[in-house]
């Protein structure tokens, strides 16, 4: 499985609006939804069982990151994406720092060998110092993009 395929580059949010954790979800399913990814009437739904999966534990895993996800009926196929904070939102993160990149991850609920899959790719990748720094200091779209197919590729052959 490869990040550039999971993450919709439309769904990117390279600098998020919001600074509060909840606020940080329901702009990242929003832009999934403007991406034509999610149908809009899933939308309360699905921000609501993100949060639900929030309270059961923290996803903000330390060094600066956190991969909310959760897996629901209605969707119909494996969905990522990325919002970067330059000033930091509060995860309740494990090493109580503030997380800059949040990578959301929706999953069809009845595949959950996909969704593993999907967040073993996702933690190879920020498991590294190097990918973690050049994902915080990406600025567009673009720049994320980039930067995952090269962590790919970086997979791929090494």
């Amino acid at each position: 499985m490869k990040l550039s395929e999971l993450v919709v580059e439309r769904a990117i949010v390279a600098e998020l609006a919001s600074q509060e954790r909840d606020d940080v979800i329901a702009e990242l399913v929003d832009a999934v939804i403007a991406a034509g990814k999610i149908d809009p009437s899933l939308r309360d739904h699905l921000v609501s069982k993100v949060l639900d999966r929030e309270k059961m534990s923290s996803t903000g895993f330390g060094r600066g990151v956190a991969v909310p996800h959760v897996k629901h009926p209605s969707i119909d196929q494996l969905v990522a994406t990325v919002g970067l904070s330059h000033k930091g939102v509060d995860f309740n993160a494990l090493d109580k720092q503030p997380v800059y990149s949040i990578f959301l991850l929706l999953s069809p609920e009845g595949r959950p060998e996909e969704h593993l899959q999907a967040m073993e790719t996702i933690f190879k990748n920020l498991r590294k110092d190097t990918f973690r720094r050049f994902l915080r200091q990406s600025s567009t779209p673009e720049q994320v993009m980039n930067l995952l197919r090269e962590a790919d590729d970086q997979l791929l052959t090494g």
